[in-house]
C-alpha cells in the first residue's frame, strides 16, 4: 500500500489531493515554489519540499526537481493533479523509473491520447465520429487557406500537446489564417513547452459534453456519468454542471459507448474524462484528459463517491471500490469556477493581486475546494484560479438556485473575480432553458457583463485574448466622474457638474476607513469618448509576446500595438487613440510589470 505521496501541484488541487491521502491514512507531502511557501497546501501537508523560484518552468514543470522532491522526502508515490505535467508522459516515466509509483494512468497511454492527432486516429479506429479535419500538424497558412476551402470556414486551430483552450484559435476566414495560426502555436509553445498545432472544423453551436471514467487494472471500466461544460470563455470552462441536462437517452447512451470503446480500446488505467462536441443529435470526440477533471466534485456530488481516492487505491493496485450497479447519480450539482479575473464587457481580463478578504460561502448543499485564506495573494506566475464553488440540489433548477445564493454569499477583496459575471449566466433564461451552447458567453458577454462604471476599454473578441486600453479622465467642472478602488472594488464619485438624471449612480460616495488598503482613482466609461492619452501602459503583469508596431507607424484607437501574456492568457493592448507610433520601449519577451510604459502614441 502507498504511504507516502507527493502532490506535484499547487493550489485546489494540492488540498484535494492531500485530503483524500489522510482520508486513507497516508502521508501528503507538496513540493512548492517561493511564493507558496506559506500556501494552505503546505500547511495541511504531512512534509514539504521548496523547490527553488517562482516561475513554473522552474518549479512545478521541472520534471528533475520534482522527482529529486519525492526520493528527499522519502515518498514513494506520485500525484500530479492537473495542468503543468499531470498529462507528461515523461514525467510519468521519470517517475516510475525512479521507483515511485505514479498515480494516473501508464505513461503510453498519456503519450498517446496528449497527442491530439494520435488521439483522433484512435478515437475513429475505435468507431467513436470525429470532427472533419486533418490527421498531421499546421504549419504554413497557405495549407490551412486549402483546408478551410475543404471543409468550409470557420476552422479551429488547436495544440497538439495542449488542453483547456490553450493554444486555440477560431479561423473566420482566409484573411486570418497567417496571424491565428502563428498566434496558436506562440500559446501553444508557451504554455505546453510544443508548438505544433492542427486544425479541424469549427463547430459553431455545439454543446460540450464529457463522460468521467475510472478502471483498475483488473479489467473493471467503470462509466461515473457525465457533465456539460458549454459555459466557457476563451475556450475554458466557467461553469460546469452534473448529469448534462437534456439529453436524449439514445445520445446519453451513445456517449457512454463510445467512451467505454476508446477506454478499452487504450487499455485505460485511473481516472479519466472523455470529451465530446454535441450538436443536435450528433455527437464527435473531442479529446481524452488523462488526469482528474477540474470539474470532478459535480460529479461527486451527485454520485457519493470520492474519485481521488479511488485513484490512489488503483494505482496501489487495488481493484475499484464500486461497480457501475453502485454507480447512482442522485439530483444535480453546479460548480463554478471563481477566477480572478476583471469579467467587464466579457473580457476577462487576469488581475493578479492580495487577497485582502475572502470568505467561501457555506451550507449542507455547498462544497468550496480552494487552496486560497484571506492574506493570500494570487500570483500571476500561474494560473488564477481562486475556488470551486459547488453546490448540490434534488434537480438542476434547485441547484441552479443553491448556486446563485452561494455565489452571492461569496466575499472576495483584493481582486476582482467571475461571481459575479457566473451569477449574470446563472440567472439568464438561456441558461434555465438549456439553449446555451459553448459560443454563447463569448456571444453575449459584451451586453451580459457591460457594468457603466469600469474603466474604459477597447473592444474584445473574446477568443484570442482581450483587448485592453488605458482610460485617461477629462479635467475640469463637467468631466467624467472618477472612480475610487478600495480593496479590489470600484465605486463611482461623481465631479461638480455630473447630471444625476443620468441614472448611473450619480450620488455614490466611499469613505475609505483607515488602515483598510491603498485607495486609487481612475476614468468612468463615460470617457470612451477619450480612452487614452496615447502613453500606453502595461494593465497587469506579463510577458510581451509580440510587438506589432514600430516607430512611425499610423495607428487606429481599435489598433493592436502588442500582445501581453499574463497566466497563460494572451491580451491584446490596443492604442485607444488615433496618431503615429513616436515610441516603443518594449521587445518581445519582456517582462513588464502594471503600468510599465509599452508604446507612445502622438497626433
Amino acid at each position: 500500500m502507498i504511504k507516502r505521496v507527493l502532490v506535484a501541484n499547487r493550489g485546489e488541487i494540492a488540498v484535494r489531493v492531500i485530503r483524500a491521502c489522510h482520508r486513507l491514512g497516508i502521508e501528503g507531502v507538496v513540493a512548492h515554489s517561493g511564493p507558496d511557501a506559506r500556501s494552505m497546501a503546505v500547511d495541511l501537508a504531512d512534509d514539504a519540499v521548496a523547490l527553488p523560484g517562482s516561475a513554473a518552468t522552474d518549479t512545478y514543470l521541472d520534471i528533475g526537481r520534482l522527482v529529486a522532491a519525492a526520493n528527499t522526502a522519502g515518498c514513494d508515490a506520485v500525484h500530479p493533479g492537473y495542468g503543468f505535467l499531470a498529462e507528461r508522459a515523461e514525467f510519468a516515466e521519470a517517475v516510475t523509473a525512479a521507483g515511485l509509483t505514479w498515480i494516473g494512468p501508464p505513461a503510453k497511454v498519456i503519450a498517446l491520447m496528449g497527442d491530439k492527432l494520435a488521439a483522433r486516429r484512435v478515437a475513429g479506429e475505435a468507431g467513436v465520429p470525429l470532427v472533419p479535419g486533418s490527421t498531421i500538424t499546421a504549419d504554413d497558412p497557405d495549407a490551412v487557406t486549402a483546408m478551410g476551402e475543404k471543409l468550409g470556414w470557420p476552422l479551429a486551430v488547436k495544440a497538439v500537446h495542449g488542453g483547456g483552450g490553450r493554444g486555440m484559435r477560431v479561423i473566420d476566414g482566409p484573411d486570418d489564417a497567417a496571424e491565428s495560426l502563428a498566434a496558436a502555436r506562440r500559446e501553444s509553445q508557451s504554455s505546453f513547452g510544443r508548438p505544433e498545432v492542427y486544425v479541424e472544423r469549427f463547430l459553431r453551436r455545439p454543446r460540450h459534453v464529457e463522460v468521467q471514467i475510472i478502471a483498475d487494472h483488473h479489467g473493471n471500466v467503470v462509466l461515473v456519468g457525465d457533465r456539460d461544460c458549454s459555459i466557457q470563455r476563451r475556450y475554458q470552462k466557467l461553469i460546469e454542471e452534473a448529469p448534462a441536462p437534456q439529453l436524449s437517452d439514445p445520445l446519453r447512451s451513445a456517449l457512454a459507448e463510445a467512451s467505454t470503446q476508446l477506454a478499452r480500446a487504450v487499455q485505460y488505467t485511473n481516472a479519466g474524462t472523455v470529451e465530446f462536441l454535441v450538436e443536435g443529435d450528433e455527437l464527435f470526440f473531442l479529446e481524452m484528459n488523462t488526469r482528474i477533471q477540474v470539474e470532478h466534485p459535480v460529479t461527486e456530488l451527485i454520485t457519493g463517491l470520492d474519485l481521488v481516492t479511488e485513484q490512489i487505491l488503483v494505482a496501489a493496485g487495488q481493484p475499484l471500490s464500486f461497480g457501475p450497479a453502485d454507480v447512482r447519480p442522485r439530483g444535480a450539482a453546479i460548480e463554478v469556477r471563481i477566477n480572478a479575473e476583471d469579467t467587464d464587457g466579457g473580457r476577462f481580463r487576469p488581475t493578479p493581486g492580495p487577497l485582502h478578504r475572502f470568505e467561501p460561502p457555506s451550507g449542507p448543499r455547498v462544497r468550496v475546494d480552494t487552496g486560497f485564506r484571506t492574506g493570500d495573494a494570487v500570483s500571476p506566475d500561474y494560473d488564477n484560479l481562486i475556488a470551486k464553488v459547488v453546490v448540490w440540489g434534488a434537480d438542476r433548477e434547485e441547484a441552479r438556485l443553491q448556486a446563485v445564493q452561494a455565489l452571492r454569499e461569496l466575499r472576495v477583496d483584493g481582486v476582482p473575480t467571475t461571481a459575479a459575471a457566473a451569477i449574470a449566466v446563472l440567472t439568464h433564461e438561456d441558461f434555465g432553458a438549456v439553449t446555451h451552447t459553448t459560443r454563447w458567453l463569448t456571444d453575449h458577454a459584451p451586453d451580459l457583463l457591460a457594468i457603466p462604471t469600469r474603466p474604459a476599454v477597447a473592444g474584445a473578441d473574446g477568443e484570442a485574448g482581450a483587448d485592453v486600453a488605458v482610460a485617461v479622465p477629462e479635467d475640469g467642472p463637467g468631466g467624467p466622474p472618477a472612480e475610487v478602488e478600495l480593496l479590489g472594488r470600484w465605486y463611482r464619485i461623481p465631479r461638480f457638474g455630473d447630471s444625476p438624471s443620468d441614472g448611473r449612480d450619480a450620488d455614490a460616495s466611499i469613505v475609505a476607513p483607515s488602515g483598510r488598503g491603498p485607495v486609487r482613482t481612475r476614468a468612468t466609461q463615460s470617457s470612451r469618448r477619450q480612452v487614452g492619452n496615447g502613453r500606453i501602459t502595461a494593465p497587469m503583469q506579463g510577458t510581451v509576446t509580440t510587438v506589432d508596431v514600430s516607430v512611425g507607424d499610423a495607428v487606429a484607437a481599435d489598433s493592436r500595438l502588442l500582445v501581453l501574456e499574463a497566466m497563460k492568457m494572451e491580451n491584446n493592448v490596443l492604442a485607444g487613440v488615433d496618431g503615429t507610433v513616436t515610441a516603443v520601449h518594449v521587445v518581445a519577451g519582456a517582462n513588464v510589470a502594471p503600468g510599465t510604459l509599452l508604446v507612445e502614441v502622438g497626433p
